[in-house]
């Protein structure tokens, strides 16, 4: 990569999940910066969804909408195939596609601990544990073979303390309590070791390997959801969706070239209580 600290001229970056909230914000940054982006997702297919979400950038010649399942190797494999065939290797992987429960899931998953549903346990953590175990082995192992790279896990501070149920005690239902499920935390727990783990395994090969813990973004979720928990928040406010970006670039970028095996936390203050 040539150009300044933070540049990432004829850098290509995997990002999963890229269709997303976050996934977006990440795309326009890493493009301002000078990469070339390749999106994995289940919905870089639908070309009216991803026309409506990136508007001007959709057709940016340095992004790649490559539909993409994380849950299957031979799917990534395909798509590794593909931003190859365009780009050459890639120099970043961004692991960003994930799952949780969102208010409106069924009842069962958003129920006590003790009856929560198997079936949802294993498809999150195919999803958050197993997906980004994939994306390394594939990608990763490409970088590998390739002098080396730069891959971020997305974390959340739900991956290192556990969630605050009392924040989410007002929308219990008539059917019920609601609970934070437990897959979402375990699984983002489980990506800080298998962070520390590829880091060790691959120094030799110079892939780098982080952890990128967020807290809470803002995404139009209830008044009182918002107002309990930026009262947990020293910055006194949920992250607005663009907070992260800058971070994203400091860890693809050479500005970070010695850092491997961390977890860099951005959650206004959230875990520092």
């Amino acid at each position: 990569m040539s150009g300044g600290l933070f540049s990432l001229e004829g850098c290509t970056v995997i990002l999963t999940g890229g269709c997303g909230q976050l996934g977006r914000q990440f795309t326009r940054a890493l493009l301002g910066h000078g990469a070339r982006v390749a999106i994995l997702d289940e919905a870089a297919g639908d070309e009216a969804a991803v026309a409506a979400g990136f508007g001007e950038i959709s057709e940016h010649p340095d992004l790649l909408f490559v539909p993409a399942d994380v849950t299957d190797r031979s799917s990534i494999e395909r798509a590794l195939q593909q931003v190859e065939q365009r780009w050459g290797p890639p120099q970043g992987l961004i692991n960003n596609a994930a799952l949780d429960s969102p208010p409106s899931a069924p009842v069962s998953e958003n129920g006590p601990f003790e009856t929560y549903p198997e079936g949802s346990w294993n498809r999150v953590m195919d999803v958050n544990v197993g997906g980004v175990l994939r994306c390394c082995q594939v990608v990763g192992g490409r970088m590998a073979e390739c002098g080396g790279g730069s891959i971020v896990n997305i974390g959340s501070i739900y991956g290192l303390v556990s969630p605050d149920q009392g924040l989410y005690t007002h929308m219990a239902t008539d059917e019920g309590p609601f609970v934070k499920p437990v897959a979402y935390a375990a699984s983002k727990s489980a990506l800080l070791n298998l962070t520390r783990y590829l880091a060790t395994y691959w120094g030799a090969k110079n892939v780098r390997v982080n952890t990128l813990t967020f807290g809470g973004v803002f995404n139009g979720q209830d008044e009182q959801f918002v107002e309990g928990y930026t009262a947990r928040v020293p910055l006194g406010r949920m992250a607005n969706e663009d907070d992260y970006n800058g971070a994203i670039i400091f860890l693809m970028s050479r500005a970070s070239a010695y850092m491997t095996g961390s977890n860099m936390v951005m959650d206004g203050g959230w875990t520092a209580w």
